[in-house]
């Protein structure tokens, strides 16, 4: 895949249980992270991974999501039912910043650069240093299995309906 090929696959995602899905025909060419602590408390997490979708490539095809103004300028999409994060948009802007952990292949879109530094947890800074402890399966093989015979989660693609 050339540096730019990624933005030109359309792709679609969803939240964790399905009741909100989404369709891009294009993404932007600014994949990231963002360390402010606005997107810290949007994602639950020490970070938000965006990429922008412009509206007129974006379309909601299963659902709609709930917002939440998280300041007078912008506002935070997520599923009403299953509270995933979804976007991050500016009021007026020219695309919405769509989770990248909540598309079907979040490991085809390439991570471009960070913003937000000043929030950056100190423990990133020095991730390389941190044991590995290998694959979920290999850290608790039992809880996996019984996590994986009871899963609720929507599959990472398109379906007809949900739940089946």
């Amino acid at each position: 895949m050339t540096d730019e090929s990624y933005r030109h696959i359309a792709r679609s995602g969803g939240c964790q249980c399905g009741a909100v899905r989404f369709h891009a025909a294009e993404l932007r060419d600014n994949p990231h992270v963002c360390y402010c602590r606005m997107c810290q408390k949007a994602a639950g997490n020490l970070f938000a991974a965006l990429v922008g979708v412009r509206h007129q490539h974006l379309s909601w095809t299963r659902g709609t999501p709930a917002e939440f103004m998280s300041s007078d300028q912008a506002a935070r999409g997520f599923c009403a039912a299953c509270g995933t994060s979804l976007y991050y948009r500016t009021l007026g802007g020219p695309h919405v910043s769509i989770s990248i952990g909540a598309f079907d292949d979040p490991a085809s879109i390439p991570l471009l650069y960070q913003v937000g530094l000043e929030g950056k947890h100190p423990g990133l800074f020095h991730l390389e240093a941190v044991e590995e402890v290998g694959t979920t399966e290999q850290a608790d093989p039992e809880g996996t299995a019984a996590i994986a015979a009871s899963n609720h989660q929507h599959p990472d693609h398109d379906t007809d309906r949900w739940p089946e």
